[in-house]
């Protein structure tokens, strides 16, 4: 109880600060740009993991898959 009661004196005696006193600020300016080129860089390689995939897939690394019946269909079955 006198914790409780300690908290709440402390909590009327701080001041709070002025809303012009409280701004981001450069650093926030930072991380805001920071986010940005992570963004696009992320972007930049993900767009180039799937044009090799794309690449891949048309030279037959990858088998068959449900998008593709009609090569399953031709190909021999171990039944």
């Amino acid at each position: 109880m006198k914790t409780l009661f300690l908290l709440t004196v402390l909590a009327e005696e701080k001041k709070t600060p002025e809303a012009a006193d409280v701004v981001a600020g450069w650093t926030g300016f930072a991380v805001f740009l920071g986010l940005i080129v992570a963004t696009a860089l992320l972007c930049w390689s993900f767009t180039r993991q799937i044009r090799k995939a794309k690449l891949a897939k048309e030279a037959g690394v990858y088998g068959a898959g449900p998008g593709d019946v009609r090569e399953a269909k031709d190909q021999p079955t171990d039944h």
